[in-house]
């Protein structure tokens, strides 16, 4: 989902609480009016501030069951009938809980006429916001190509015409059609398209496409986070998580690189935001206690920024500085390179970890602080501010070096699929004790089968595995 497709998704909690709220007002508008009230007399007492902070509560009730019926996936090519009549069944069961509790207690509403109009009216106004959510979309997809998806077909055949052809007649949906590849021969084709105009996603029409060139194409496609569909034929047992959608009355599979999307991503977020907050907050003392051994202990800066790679592209992580600061690699230390050549024959001699990441067993370079400090985690408090940046996530694969990741394979990109992490699966199961397959197996597992609880049992279980004694 592109970054455009989650602000629109994100934009319908509030708008559905407010259209909500507003069906609330009218209906008690329409109640105290001069003409309802002389049809059928007012013979409860409901002042209208204090019916507000229920109408509150009961928005709020409603956007947690239009969640579980998943009216939170907002899609261009959605049928409005089809989300008209979800809205339909989602207000309908909230109003037939709140009648239910309304006829146990009789001091919900003390109106049955209100609670009727509420029904209607949040009906009406709830479908008019996503209606106009629905409409500023398109007309900005339309005017100014925001959040356009850019796509290539791969296939000769009569669905991928009506594919096109649809995609043409109706550029509202958010599509545009780059290239149609008729005779797929090699990766290099794609390459070329994706490094010269860029591919958000590829369409696979074709069915006599080979196995092993349809895996190519997939394996391409996760390693440079494009997203991949087809028309259904066959399913290869890699898949986890698929995504089943309609086109033009075509049944269109995605193949999901992750559950971390649409509205996991959002919350994915927010948790971030607050618990970089919180840990910020309370590991503040410990934080100014550390920078200021490490200031007293040897010169230089006690901030330590180190380049490291995201699937956004280059980024600093910030970490204590644990090494005298002669041995700190990176331009703004090592003017002259001496400290990565020092670092280069340590990892050939000392080096624990084979293949692209490294390392450095007993590292001489460490102060008897970073030492502590290295071995504890310690020094990667400071990556809270990362997090609360948008550079890292709490939970995640860790970021490499731009050397390391040029030595992947190409499998090993999959773990860039997401934002990296201060923790992860990886870290908590072995943390640099194991090689760096079973550390891409892990990370892969957690980006194919994320959810929000796994990434609270990371965080809980982090601290135990930060305090278990580890080879230096």
């Amino acid at each position: 989902m592109k970054k455009s497709e989650l602000v629109f998704t994100a934009l319908l909690v509030p708008s559905d609480f407010l259209m909500i709220v507003l069906a609330g007002i009218f209906a008690y508008s329409l109640r105290f009016s001069q003409r309802i009230s002389e049809i059928r007399p007012i013979i409860f007492d409901l002042p209208f501030f204090e019916y507000l902070s229920r109408i509150f509560l009961i928005a709020l009730f409603f956007i947690v069951i239009f969640a579980v019926i998943n009216l939170y996936k907002f899609r261009l090519y959605q049928k409005a009938s089809s989300e008209f009549f979800q809205i339909v069944i989602g207000i309908s069961a909230g109003i037939l809980i709140i009648t239910f509790f309304d006829f146990l207690q009789r001091e919900i509403f003390s109106s049955r006429f209100i609670i009727l109009a509420i029904w209607a009216l949040s009906i009406i106004l709830v479908f008019l916001g996503r209606a106009i959510l629905r409409f500023l979309q398109k007309w900005m997809v339309g005017k100014y190509n925001y959040g356009i998806h850019k796509i290539i077909i791969i296939g000769t055949n009569g669905l991928s015409k009506i594919i096109r052809e649809q995609i043409n007649q109706n550029p509202s949906l958010g599509y545009r059609v780059i290239k149609e590849i008729k005779n797929y021969y090699s990766i290099d084709e794609i390459k070329k398209i994706k490094n010269k105009q860029g591919i958000d996603e590829i369409f696979q029409c074709d069915y006599n496409l080979s196995r092993e060139k349809t895996l190519e194409i997939i394996e391409f496609s996760e390693e440079n986070h494009i997203d991949f569909k087809f028309i259904p034929d066959f399913l290869d047992g890699r898949v986890i998580d698929i995504d089943i959608e309609n086109l033009a009355g075509l049944p269109i599979i995605e193949i999901k690189r992750t559950p971390l999307d649409g509205w996991g991503k959002i919350i994915k977020r927010f948790f971030d935001v607050i618990g970089s907050i919180i840990a910020i907050i309370i590991f503040s003392p410990l934080m100014l206690f550390i920078a200021l051994v490490i200031k007293l202990e040897s010169k230089g800066p006690v901030i330590y920024k180190n380049e490291r790679v995201s699937r956004y592209g280059l980024f600093k992580t910030y970490k204590f500085r644990t090494m005298y600061l002669k041995y700190c690699t990176g331009s703004e230390y090592d003017k002259v390179g001496k400290a990565i050549e020092i670092e280069r024959k340590l990892i050939e001699k000392k080096s624990k970890r084979k293949g692209p990441v490294y390392k450095v067993l007993d590292d001489p370079r460490r102060t008897k602080v970073g030492k502590f400090l290295e071995r504890t985690s310690l020094d990667e408090l400071p990556q809270f501010f990362n997090v609360l940046l948008g550079n890292m996530s709490l939970v995640g694969p860790r970021p490499h070096q731009p050397r390391e990741v040029r030595k992947y394979e190409r499998h090993h990109k999959k773990v860039m699929a997401i934002k990296p992490g201060i923790t992860g699966l990886a870290q908590i199961s072995g943390r640099s004790d194991l090689d760096f397959p079973q550390e891409v197996a892990l990370d892969k597992f957690y980006i194919e089968h994320w959810s929000f609880i796994l990434d609270l049992k990371i965080i809980l279980k982090t601290p135990f595995a930060a305090l278990a004694r580890r080879e230096e």
